[in-house]
C-alpha cells in the first residue's frame, strides 16, 4: 500500500513535484474541500532558517493575492506548515496555493521552434502586457519577466506567473551579488536594475521587450560569459534591430521592439498600454507611435511602415500627348497658300492709305472718348466706406464669438491655445475691442483650450521637502501634507501623492501629499489566531513581536491577548504577545490497596507510610 499523500492545512494533497526555482518548488495538488485541481509553491526547505526569504515568501503570498486578471496565474490560499529537519528541529514552512495551468511555459515553445512567427510573438507580447497593465494599476511590478515565468495554455491563452517575488526581494534591497536568488535574470535586466536603481513599472516593460526580442529572434538582445558582463551590455550597449535575425520582422516591429529597450526610462514606453497599442498598430497595418519611429530610426531601423495589400492601388496610365510643335514650324512651309497678285495700280495703292489712315485716327479718337466715359462712371458707383467698431469678444464662445461678428458684417478667425481663462471661452483678439474696422474685415481671436496642462512628477519615496520642491519645479503646489499611519516608507517620506504620479493636470493644481507618520497601528483583529501568522503581520508592520507563553485551554499556539491592540504607536516598538501553553500534567498520586502492617524490631515498632 502507497504511503498516505501529505496534507497542508487540512485540505491540500501534495501529490508529484512539478517544478523547480531558485526559492521554492511546485507540486501538483487536489483541494479536498472544494475538488480541485491547484497548484503548490513551497518554500525549498533549505531555505525556511532564512528570516529573509521567509519574509520574502510570505510578502509574494500577499502582492499575488491582490491580483485577480485573466492573463495572471491566480492565488487561492496560502498557510505554513512545521517541519522537522534531519536535526529534529521544528521549522516553519510557508505554502501558496495557486491556480493550476494545463500548459507550457514560452522557455518550453521557444525550445520547440527556436522563435516564432511575428504574429505569434506579438499575440504572446500583448497578453503579458495586458497582465503588466493591470498589475502597474494595482500599485505592483513584477521585475522578473522572462519566458519562463509566461504560461500557454492549452487553448493559446497566456498567464504571467511569479508575481511579486522580485518585489519583496527588491524591499530588502538585494542586489544580483548579495545573494544567490537574483533581482531578475540577467538576460532581461532593464539598465535601471542593472545600476541598483530604483525600480518602476517601466522597467517591466524593458523586460517584456527583451522577450519580445527573443521571440522574434530566437536569441536574448544581449549575451555574455557571466550575468555581470550581460548586465554591462544592458547599460551601454545598443541592442541591433531584430531584423538582422529574422527577415520576417518588418520596420515597424523593429521600431516598437526597439523602443521598449530604449536605455533611458523616460524615453521608452511610459506604461503597458502605449506598448500595447504600438503592437496592436503594428498587428493591424496602422501608423505606429512617432517616439517608436524615432527610436527605431535611431538603431538603424527601417522607417517605412509595412502597410498590408489592401492598402495599395492600381496606378493612373500615362497619357501619351502628342508632340507639340513651334508656330515657326506649323507655317514656314507656304507652297500651299495662294499667290499674291502684284498688278493693282499706284493710284490704287495711295487712295487705300489716305483711307487707312482717316480710319486708325478715327479709330483712337472713338477709344478714347469711350475710356473717358467709362472711368467717369464707374468712379460715380464706387460705394461709400462703411466702418464698423470691432465688438468685445472675450469670454464669448467660439460660436457666439462668430453669431457677434457676422451681425457686424466682419468675418472671424479663430485658434486655440492655453490659458487660464475658461475652457472654450475667447481670451484674446485683433483687432482689439472697440477699434474701427471696415465692414467684411476680418478678426482673429483666440479660445482658450484650459490651463496648461502637466504631468504630477513621481515623488514617492522623498523627504516631504524634496517632495515640495520637485512638484515646484513643473508648476504645481502642495495643496496640503497629510500623515498616514504606513510603516511602507520612512518617517516624513512621501507615500502617495492625489492625484497620482504621472497623471495629467492644470498648471498651478494644489497637490496632495500624503507622507509616513513613522507610526503604524497594532491590529485588534489578531486574537484567535496562530502564532506564527500574527508574528508575520507584525512584523510586515515593522513592529517587533514578543512572545509571551500562558498555560490555556486553547490549542497550543492560540493567540491570546495582544499587548496595546488598536492603538498607534510608533514603528520598530516591541508588541507583547500572549500565546496558548498547554499546562503541564498534575503528579500522579498513588492509593494504597491494603492496610500497612507494623513490623516489631526488637523494642521498636515500625509502620510504613502510606505508599510506602
Amino acid at each position: 500500500m502507497s504511503a498516505a499523500p501529505r496534507v497542508l492545512g487540512g485540505r491540500y494533497e501534495i501529490g508529484d513535484l512539478i517544478g523547480r526555482g531558485g526559492m521554492a518548488d511546485v507540486y501538483i495538488g487536489h483541494d479536498a474541500r472544494l475538488g480541485r485541481q491547484v497548484a503548490i509553491k513551497m518554500l525549498r526547505s533549505d531555505l525556511a532558517r532564512d528570516p529573509n526569504f521567509l519574509t520574502r515568501f510570505r510578502r509574494e503570498a500577499q502582492s499575488a493575492a491582490s491580483l485577480n486578471h485573466p492573463n495572471v496565474v491566480a492565488i487561492f490560499d496560502s498557510g505554513e506548515d512545521e517541519v522537522v529537519d534531519a536535526s529534529g528541529a521544528h521549522h516553519t514552512l510557508p505554502f501558496i496555493v495557486m491556480e493550476f495551468v494545463d500548459g507550457k511555459t514560452l522557455r518550453q515553445r521557444l525550445a520547440e521552434s527556436t522563435r516564432l512567427d511575428p504574429a505569434e510573438a506579438i499575440a504572446m507580447t500583448q497578453g503579458v502586457l495586458e497582465a503588466l497593465a493591470y498589475s502597474h494599476r494595482m500599485g505592483i511590478v513584477h521585475r522578473d519577466i522572462k519566458p519562463a515565468n509566461v504560461m500557454i495554455t492549452a487553448s493559446g491563452h497566456v498567464k504571467v506567473m511569479d508575481f511579486g517575488i522580485a518585489r519583496a526581494i527588491a524591499d530588502t534591497a538585494a542586489t544580483m551579488t548579495a545573494t544567490s536568488s537574483v533581482v531578475g535574470t540577467a538576460q532581461y535586466l532593464s539598465p535601471e536594475q542593472a545600476q541598483g536603481q530604483t525600480v518602476d513599472a517601466r522597467s517591466d516593460l524593458y523586460s517584456t521587450g527583451c522577450l519580445l526580442f527573443e521571440l522574434l529572434t530566437g536569441r536574448t538582445p544581449f549575451t555574455g560569459d557571466s550575468a555581470v558582463a550581460i548586465a554591462y551590455h544592458h547599460v551601454g550597449e545598443a541592442p541591433q534591430p531584430p531584423s538582422i535575425w529574422n527577415n520576417a520582422v518588418g520596420g515597424d516591429l523593429d521600431a516598437v521592439t526597439l523602443h521598449a529597450l530604449v536605455k533611458d526610462r523616460a524615453a521608452r514606453y511610459q506604461d503597458a498600454r502605449e506598448f500595447l497599442d504600438d503592437l496592436e498598430a503594428v498587428r493591424t497595418g496602422r501608423p505606429i507611435s512617432a517616439a517608436a519611429l524615432g527610436s527605431g530610426a535611431l538603431a538603424g531601423a527601417a522607417t517605412t511602415q509595412t502597410l498590408p495589400a489592401g492598402y495599395a492601388g492600381s496606378g493612373v496610365p500615362t497619357v501619351v500627348q502628342p508632340r507639340v510643335t513651334a508656330r515657326s514650324q506649323r507655317y514656314e512651309d507656304t507652297a500651299g497658300l495662294p499667290a499674291v497678285g502684284h498688278d493693282v495700280s499706284e493710284r490704287q495703292r495711295r487712295d487705300g492709305r489716305g483711307r487707312a489712315a482717316f480710319m486708325t485716327v478715327l479709330a483712337l479718337l472713338l477709344l478714347a472718348l469711350v475710356g473717358w466715359a467709362a472711368v467717369s462712371w464707374f468712379s460715380n458707383q464706387q460705394p461709400d466706406v462703411v466702418m464698423v467698431s470691432v465688438p468685445d469678444l472675450k469670454g464669448m464662445t467660439e460660436i457666439q464669438a462668430m453669431n457677434t461678428l457676422s451681425a457686424k458684417n466682419l468675418k472671424g478667425d479663430s485658434s486655440e491655445a492655453p490659458n487660464d481663462a475658461k475652457q472654450g471661452t475667447v481670451f484674446q483678439q485683433d483687432p482689439a475691442a472697440g477699434q474701427q474696422v471696415r465692414e467684411s474685415s476680418t478678426v482673429k481671436f483666440v479660445v482658450s483650450s484650459g490651463p496648461e496642462s502637466v504631468s504630477v512628477p513621481d515623488v514617492t519615496g522623498m523627504p516631504k521637502d524634496q517632495a515640495q520642491s520637485a512638484l515646484g519645479d513643473v508648476g504645481l503646489k502642495v495643496s496640503q501634507f497629510v500623515l498616514v499611519d504606513d510603516p511602507g516608507q520612512e518617517k516624513d517620506h512621501v507615500i502617495e501623492t492625489i492625484p497620482a504620479a504621472r497623471e495629467s493636470v492644470a498648471k498651478g493644481t494644489g497637490i496632495e501629499v500624503r507622507i509616513a507618520s513613522g507610526k503604524v497601528k497594532i491590529p485588534d483583529n489578531l486574537v484567535g489566531q496562530d502564532w506564527a501568522l500574527v508574528a508575520n503581520a507584525l512584523s510586515d508592520l515593522k513592529l517587533v513581536p514578543k512572545k509571551q507563553e500562558v498555560d490555556s485551554d486553547k490549542p497550543s499556539g492560540t493567540v491570546l491577548e495582544v499587548a496595546h491592540a488598536g492603538d498607534v504607536v510608533a514603528v520598530g516598538s516591541d508588541v507583547v504577545v500572549k500565546v496558548a501553553r498547554t499546562p503541564a500534567p498534575p503528579p500522579v498520586t498513588v492509593t494504597p490497596t491494603s492496610t500497612p502492617t507494623s513490623t516489631t524490631t526488637g523494642t521498636e515498632t515500625t509502620t510504613p507510610p502510606p505508599g510506602g
